[in-house]
């Protein structure tokens, strides 16, 4: 194995997320926050090494950005950045797991039908083999931007950046940015602090009317434990799109007598909860399905195969809103 600048169990540093922007003018430069797998890219001559943030090895999924990183001129760098894949277009979660699969025949055929792409935007160490941690983030800037200049290739891209709040402020506000998912801000001075939660991230939030179509119980008593979200397709089916937990303790007891009152099954009339899932928060045993009565607002991130990619957060019942009014186009 080759020996690189840095050990490859380096973890990148990290964001710890708050509800707005710091806006100190000359502190600050704001990133969109990419939705793909982090990534720090290793290369020491023909090695090249590709690690997700838990320390594991990627390079077997992407086998294409492997054969790019190693074509570059540069014969050394650490670089930190995201992995994303875009179809037609728009950058797709889902084309990123389906990379996560066993076959090295059925990775090398994606590879190959959608190529990934990695977007950069820190440099852990240059082209030449230096160190860059205990620089400053504007001097990594600049070294990423030459290393991106003299390094041309279509499969890497550098992150936008801004050191206007007002800027970052709208790609807060966009609704038609697909590829990413917020915005970080890092401080000018900073350094590179690994494994640390040295930045900020605010994410961009989006809310959703529901129809209630079923309930979990929890695990440890008969009281509810999640809601099941549905949303009707254009034919009129209730599709099961997610999930939210957050209920409170104290307010468990009557809705689960309310819930118990509209137990009538189908409960989602087109895709139904309980089969195999990749969402591992949410278990995918029986549920309890009910008459499509209740409506209620959650507040998302991203969506992903016309599902809510994580757990939503529950805002308010909307007993104003028809059932029916709560369609796809929401989250589309």
């Amino acid at each position: 194995m080759a020996e690189f600048a840095l050990a490859i169990t380096t973890r990148p540093m990290e964001a710890k997320l708050q509800d707005v922007l710091p806006a100190e003018v000359g502190v600050w430069q704001y990133e969109p926050k990419w939705d793909g797998f982090r990534c720090l890219a290793f290369k020491e001559g023909a090695s090249v090494d590709l690690r997700a943030k838990s320390g594991k090895p990627l390079g077997r999924y992407f086998p294409e950005l492997v054969e790019r990183l190693r074509s570059l001129p540069s014969e050394h760098f650490v670089l930190d950045g995201e992995i994303i894949i875009e179809i037609d277009g728009k950058a797709s979660f889902e084309a990123l797991q389906m990379r996560l699969h066993p076959a090295e025949s059925r990775i090398r055929k994606l590879a190959a039908e959608t190529p990934a792409q990695i977007v950069l935007f820190d440099m852990l160490a240059g082209p030449d083999g230096t160190l860059m941690l205990d620089r400053t983030f504007t001097a990594r800037r600049s070294a990423l931007e030459n290393f991106v200049r003299n390094n041309h290739d279509d499969a890497i891209r550098l992150s936008p950046a801004t050191r206007d709040v007002t800027v970052a402020r709208a790609w807060l506000r966009s609704t038609k940015d697909d590829e990413t998912d917020g915005v970080v801000a890092k401080r000018l001075n900073g350094t590179y602090l690994r494994g640390e939660r040295a930045m900020v991230k605010v994410k961009r939030l989006r809310t959703a009317d529901c129809v209630v179509g079923g309930f979990r119980y929890l695990t440890e008593r008969r009281e509810v434990g999640s809601l099941l979200l549905g949303l009707f397709d254009e034919e009129g089916k209730l599709n099961h799109v997610g999930f939210t937990s957050a209920i409170s303790d104290e307010k468990r007891p009557e809705l689960t007598k309310r819930l118990e009152g509209l137990r009538e099954p189908p409960g989602f009339t087109g895709r139904a909860p309980g089969g195999p899932s990749r969402w591992s928060t949410e278990r995918t045993g029986e549920w309890e399905p009910l008459r499509p009565k209740l409506v209620v607002e959650v507040r998302f991130d991203h969506v992903t195969g016309e599902r809510f990619r994580h757990g939503t957060k529950f805002l308010r019942w909307r007993p104003d809103k028809a059932p029916e009014q709560c369609t796809f186009d929401q989250i589309s």
